[in-house]
């Protein structure tokens, strides 16, 4: 049997080789079942301590656990790798923002509120980013689907539950808003269109 240490290292190499956030069950198959997830968590927070004083961090987010860099050196890895995320229009920002704090909530509830038609680009925009998925269907005429947000949403965000939902402007610092009005017509306007693609990077970039 592997002694603590070696455990450790074991965890630490593989989440530092990990493209994702690994749960503690995915950690449990290293070791074959030798050991229980309690002493997996307890070695997760001994190598979390062990990277305190480090340019990157192990996070526990909603999926799993990863390495991240800290905020405070982002600014000078951008020097040598300066693409920049996506930008997401205040349509995208708001239509998020009713599915994180309302979830679960149709397409109908979020116009209801936002008291302007939602484009289907934006919905296609939240799930392409693998922020929102639809989870079920209200029991009303067309059974509407009901939306809510994913894990990944979470991860991006630094979080591990939405318990841990920080207030509405925090959010909008983290997902960079788009400084355009996003128009008071049935479609949204040029503002919606701005945030088309999937692709981008989490606030704070993985180590791996």
């Amino acid at each position: 049997m592997l002694s603590p240490m070696d455990a450790k290292t074991v965890l630490e190499t593989a989440l530092l080789a990990a493209e994702e956030p690994l749960a503690v069950g995915d950690l449990r198959r290293l070791f074959d079942g030798e050991l229980g997830p309690d002493t997996i968590r307890r070695l997760l927070e001994e190598l979390r301590e062990d990277w305190r004083d480090r340019g990157v961090e192990l996070v526990q987010l909603a999926s799993g656990w990863r390495f991240q860099t800290r905020p405070s050196f982002q600014r000078y890895l951008e020097r040598i790798n300066p693409e920049k995320a996506p930008r997401y229009s205040r349509a995208v920002l708001e239509t998020l923002a009713i599915i994180a704090y309302r979830q679960p909530v149709t397409r109908g509830d979020i116009e209801d509120i936002r008291g302007v038609t939602v484009s289907p680009g934006v919905i296609r925009t939240l799930e392409g980013r693998g922020w929102i998925d639809v989870v079920g269907h209200r029991d009303a005429p067309g059974r509407p689907a009901l939306y809510a947000t994913t894990k990944r949403f979470l991860d991006d965000l630094g979080l591990r539950s939405l318990q841990e939902l920080p207030p509405l402007e925090e959010i909008s610092k983290s997902l960079d808003l788009v400084p355009a009005a996003d128009g008071a017509g049935a479609g949204g306007g040029a503002a919606e269109g701005a945030a088309s693609g999937p692709a981008g990077q989490p606030p704070l970039a993985s180590a791996a």
